[in-house]
């Protein structure tokens, strides 16, 4: 039986380390996950596909920077970061399913919509900054990032190193909303939400205007499902399935879990803030608004997740 699905891309698993993080790099990553998406549309199941962009906007960042320190060039906002590596990343995707597609001979388009996502200028994280961007530093390199940045804030990122960290605030509404869900409705495979989505916060007439902040793509994909009435949400990360008491003795994978066994395990601290507790937040959002399963795992055991042979499965 056929599903609508929305599937959310970490913009890290498009980055495989240091030393591969070229575009071509990415595009190559994204080939590898596109085919896995199109196993899921080949099923029958109508797919919409969110991806983060945490390596890429710290890119753009860096880029405007030292070419404003070479040349004197305007810094981009970082709000203008956020979109330009949504529509990126986007072309990538939308190309790579497309070419799957037609590898398949499978009659399916793809559409990328640029969207933006209202969020509230009072938004406590504006004060208090907790998203990473960017690279990963030793923290030799995170000591001498602060020396030549000292408005930078740089946190250490659940044991990975160290990563520059921006404002993060919760996504309220998606803009597009409606247009991403005509798209689907007439067929299409539509790439939304990029990056968590370009923030924008409502002015006092009632138009939108675009405020520095890069948000939380499982916050901002797990809204966008509750939205536009999607049945399950697949969250892809590094790992094949959540583990609570992670890398110690008693590390357990879990498989099918309740949304409230769930929430007592996030609310005994087995979730690292830095990389699994957004997801397991999100999902357990979207599970509370009428959603009917989330399912975590990396990108090739989609398809096995979907017929509940790999990956962790949160019902209510």
């Amino acid at each position: 039986m056929s599903k609508f699905i929305v599937v959310a891309i970490g913009g890290n698993s498009l980055v495989k380390d240091n030393g591969r993080d070229s575009i071509e790099d990415q595009s190559e990553a994204v080939r590898e996950i596109a085919v896995n998406i199109a196993d899921l549309v080949q099923a029958g199941n109508d797919v919409v596909v969110t991806h983060g962009n945490g390596p890429q906007v710290g890119f753009e960042l860096r880029r405007s920077e030292v070419a404003s320190e070479v040349t004197g060039m305007d810094v981009t906002p970082l709000v203008n970061c956020v979109a330009g590596t949504q529509g990126g990343i986007g072309y990538l995707i939308q190309q790579a399913l497309t070419n799957e597609f037609i590898h398949r001979r499978l009659d399916k388009k793809v559409a990328t919509v640029i969207t933006q996502v209202e969020v509230s200028k009072n938004d406590p994280n504006f004060q208090s900054p907790s998203k990473p961007v960017g690279s990963f530093f030793t923290l030799e390199q995170a000591e001498e990032m602060k020396r030549a940045k000292p408005d930078w804030v740089i946190i250490e990122d659940s044991g990975r190193g160290y990563r520059r960290v921006v404002p993060s605030p919760k996504p309220i509404d998606i803009v597009e909303k409606d247009v991403i869900k005509s798209l689907i409705e007439t067929g299409y495979v539509v790439i939304a939400v990029g990056g968590g989505g370009i923030p924008v916060i409502k002015t006092e007439n009632n138009t939108y205007e675009g405020i520095d902040a890069v948000i939380d793509k499982d916050f901002a994909t797990s809204l966008l499902a509750e939205q536009i009435d999607a049945e399950s949400l697949i969250i892809t990360t590094g790992v094949p399935q959540v583990c609570v008491n992670f890398g110690t003795p008693e590390q357990k994978a879990l498989e099918e879990v309740t949304a409230a066994e769930m929430l007592v395990y996030a609310e005994q601290g087995h979730f690292p803030a830095g990389s699994m507790q957004p997801k397991i937040e999100a999902s357990l959002g979207f599970l509370k608004k009428e959603g009917r399963r989330v399912i975590i795992t990396n990108p090739e055991n989609m398809k096995a997740a979907m017929s509940q042979q790999a990956g962790t499965h949160i019902v209510n």
